[in-house]
């Protein structure tokens, strides 16, 4: 193997590390880490195409983050990269669940730590929302994309509609929608 492509392994696993180390909260919570590292500092994607990867690791079985770090990995050095991106996104997770157990357990009826969590999560909510909205600029394009954002919100927040069934739905409509266009040009 190459020092150039062990240099793209390792550059893969410690991206991933970084975003599964620093960001609190499951997949949805790294979409603003995935995005910086990927879409703005590594140039490894554009936002719709990580719109997309995201998507599809939210379709497939398994963590939204872990899906989407092993795809990205496939695209940048296949196999090999693949795995060097699962292992730096699930590393810290590992070491964090593996401290949580055998030393935070005995802390968590501490005042200081549940404030401490009650203050991590509004912030990760804040950064969720903000991401949507950035995410949002750049998928809705027009007024199909802005109907299918809004019965897609809806449906996902009021209704027991599983997640995979609304993205298929809308995959469909998208498909559906083109091959009109392109009926209708030619």
């Amino acid at each position: 193997m190459n020092e150039s492509k062990m240099n793209k392994y390792w550059e893969l696993y410690f991206t991933f590390l970084k975003i599964g180390g620093l960001t609190f909260g499951g997949g949805m919570a790294m979409l603003p880490m995935l995005k910086r590292e990927v879409v703005e500092n590594k140039g490894w994607s554009t936002e719709e195409e990580l719109l997309d990867i995201y998507a599809i690791g939210q379709c497939t079985p398994g963590v939204i983050a872990v899906n989407t770090s092993t795809y990205i990995g496939y695209q940048q050095g296949g196999i090999m990269g693949s795995a060097a991106g699962t292992l730096g996104m699930i590393t810290p997770s590992l070491i964090i669940i593996t401290l949580i157990a055998t030393v935070l357990k005995q802390f968590m009826d501490y005042p200081a730590v549940l404030h401490a969590l009650s203050g991590i999560r509004v912030v990760v909510c804040a950064l969720m929302f903000n991401t949507v909205l950035s995410m949002a600029k750049a998928g809705i394009k027009d007024l199909l994309g802005t109907f299918l954002f809004l019965a897609g919100f809806l449906l996902a927040t009021f209704s027991p509609v599983p997640t995979v069934i609304l993205v298929l739905c809308a995959a469909v409509t998208g498909i559906l929608t083109t091959v009109r266009k392109e009926k209708k040009a030619s």
